[in-house]
């Protein structure tokens, strides 16, 4: 019996060559549009040429925003699925993804580093999505994301993508773990170099399409304006030195993340990095390069896609997207819910607010977020 698999669509060209490979692997492939920016793309009022009644079109005005849930990207979705021969189906998931906005808003107030990509995976892709897959009798959630599912010792594991100039598995660290059996990676096995010789054999025009980069919902470089716009508050104070000296003003604390160097406005005879942000104070803290080392954080709300460890154990730790896994010993707490982790050499720019990811050589165990 064929197992249909709803895939998330994007408009870029993973998602795109994902559908590609799920149909050549045999499966009845349904493709999903999530718009949730602020409002509903026109382009996704279009419905596709088949009367499948599967999932509504839901009509929303144009909006031109750039970012992975754009106008543009809805459109090109719609047409990859059209010349794939796929049923089409756009998803407004406005009052969704308010969440991930108050979420993002609400911790750089309180002077902590959030990761909207990491909680839209968690609450929508991988949360409200599975929802709707149950909704049309749907075996899989599918996406174009670059990391592995495989089966070890008979349960299925999350793994790193092979292209490690393009693993994502750091952001799918906070899946439920009962959705691993359902989920589909397809690109993971691949370098993305592959997956753009696919698209373009295929004769998909978003073969050469630039990759997103930006948070979709913020502008870029201007997450700070978006912050003091929504909260209608001042985190304005000082900046002062780790010896407590007052070295300047700032006008609010959403516009610093731990280990920033540019932007400070601060000259004092050696490159200076953020290294603290006080919530309360509203101070934000600099120094030195060898200020930023830590030999230790803590992570609490564990995610685990393993049964917590019960005692130490020697793994990698990964605490933001774009940094390297490094040496630590992880020690989780008698309910899973909060490791400490001990770097065997220490580390540069922990973040509060981030995800700690602990990985296992190349398996992802589970994801905390870092106090």
């Amino acid at each position: 019996m064929t197992k249909r698999v709803v895939l998330a669509m994007s408009g870029g060209v993973d998602s795109s060559v994902a559908a590609h490979l799920l149909l050549r692997a045999g499966y009845e492939v349904i493709g999903v549009f999530m718009r949730h920016g602020e409002a509903s793309a026109a382009s996704c009022q279009v419905e596709h040429t088949g009367q499948n009644p599967l999932l509504p079109i839901l009509q929303g005005r144009t909006d031109h925003k750039q970012g992975c849930c754009s106008a543009t990207d809805a459109l090109d979705a719609r047409r990859v699925a059209d010349r794939l021969s796929i049923p089409f189906y756009a998803l407004d998931l406005q009052a969704e993804f308010s969440r991930i906005v108050h979420y993002f808003v609400d911790e750089y107030v309180r002077g902590r580093t959030p990761n909207p990509c990491v909680q839209c995976n968690n609450w929508i892709k991988f949360g409200r999505l599975f929802d709707y897959a149950d909704s049309v009798d749907a075996d899989y959630v599918a996406t174009g994301h670059y990391a592995q599912m495989q089966t070890m010792a008979g349960t299925q594991a999350l793994l790193r993508g092979v292209d490690p100039g393009k693993d994502q598995s750091y952001a799918l660290a906070g899946i439920d773990r009962r959705f691993l059996n359902r989920m589909l990676l397809p690109v993971g096995s691949y370098h993305k170099p592959q997956i753009r010789e696919m698209a373009a054999d295929i004769g998909l025009r978003v073969a050469e399409k630039r990759d997103s980069q930006e948070i979709c919902f913020v502008a870029s470089g201007k997450h700070d304006e978006f912050v003091r716009e929504r909260s209608r508050m001042s985190t304005q104070g000082e900046i002062v030195t780790t010896d407590g000296r007052v070295v300047g003003q700032h006008p609010g604390i959403e516009g610093f993340t731990i280990g920033q160097r540019k932007g400070l406005g601060i000259a004092l005879g050696e490159p200076q990095f953020v290294v603290r942000i006080d919530g309360q104070t509203r101070q934000v803290v600099i120094g030195p390069k060898s200020a930023l080392e830590r030999q230790t954080l803590r992570a609490e709300r564990m995610n685990w896609l393993i049964d917590p460890p019960t005692t130490p154990r020697s793994l990698y730790a990964q605490i933001r997207y774009n940094s390297q896994a490094v040496p630590c010993t992880v020690s989780a707490s008698s309910s899973g819910d909060e490791i400490d982790v001990h770097f065997d050499q220490p580390a540069l720019g922990v973040a509060p607010g981030q995800l700690c990811v602990v990985y296992d050589q190349n398996r992802v165990l589970g994801g905390g977020w870092i106090v």
